[in-house]
């Protein structure tokens, strides 16, 4: 949340479903290995970091996503509408790298198999989080987190 792009995978075929470019991406495996925090903060909340994905995503450890079906309870509901804010600061991330490098908008400005899309997005991501940490993002502005002063420790 603090606006940084911090796992980048790909490039992958646009037809890959996102549940098979996470396991792809060996995402889960690393977090099941680093994000444990030290000590639980209350009795019944699980020592670990959790990811909140779209709906798409299979419930698991470290990966949450919205609560499905017709009848949620006020809880349920409630959860979802607060989360919903924190997929939408996913889409800023994505948003900022246009932004930055607008002619990464493959769809008016690439071409597959002429260009090497892929790099050219990585080397845009890492340029991103380079301007985000002296500068911010509405990422880490809407989430109240600083990556400012962080440059040389995230590079």
């Amino acid at each position: 949340p603090n606006g940084l792009i911090a796992h980048l995978h790909g490039p992958c075929e646009g037809r890959r479903h996102d549940c098979f470019l996470l396991r792809d991406s060996g995402l889960l495996p690393q977090m099941e290995q680093h994000m444990i925090r030290p000590q639980p903060l209350l009795d019944n909340v699980p020592p670990i970091f959790s990811l909140y994905g779209d709906p798409a995503y299979p419930v698991r450890g470290h990966l949450l996503s919205p609560h499905r079906g017709l009848n949620l309870t006020q809880d349920q509901q409630a959860f979802n509408r607060q989360m919903s804010s924190v997929r939408v600061s996913v889409e800023y991330g994505f948003q900022k790298v246009l932004q930055q490098f607008s002619f990464l908008d493959y769809k008016k400005n690439l071409k597959l198999l002429l260009q090497p899309v892929g790099l050219l997005y990585v080397v845009g991501v890492i340029l991103t989080n380079c301007h985000t940490c002296p500068y911010g993002s509405q990422i880490s502005d809407m989430c109240d987190l600083n990556p400012r002063g962080t440059f040389h420790t995230d590079l």
